[in-house]
């Protein structure tokens, strides 16, 4: 398995409005070939990751262009352009 964590930084106050975009788009994200897991955390002063665990390190390549189209639709909300990281898991553990 591959993670893809991606560092971001929203506008003060976006919050509550980036949040309900990204809900909208759930069916999507989690539609992306090879998507095992998405994980996205933020503070009140709109610095969160996302973290994105897929099947393989090709299949989070092969996903770029989506990822890049999704992220266009949080434009308005960003400081700054996203900052995706690409990891080998070593662990993925859950107790659920």
């Amino acid at each position: 398995m591959f993670a893809r964590v991606t560092h971001y930084r929203m506008k003060p106050g976006s919050k509550d409005a980036a949040t309900e975009k990204m809900n909208a788009l759930k069916a999507e994200i989690l539609g992306m070939p090879g998507m095992h897991n998405f994980i996205n955390v933020m503070n009140d002063d709109g610095t969160g990751y996302v973290i994105a665990v897929v099947e393989s390190e090709e299949s989070s390549n092969a996903n770029a262009e989506k990822v890049a189209a999704l992220w266009s639709n949080f434009a308005e909300f960003m400081l700054a352009p996203p900052e995706p990281v690409g990891y080998d898991v070593v662990a993925n553990w859950s107790n659920g």
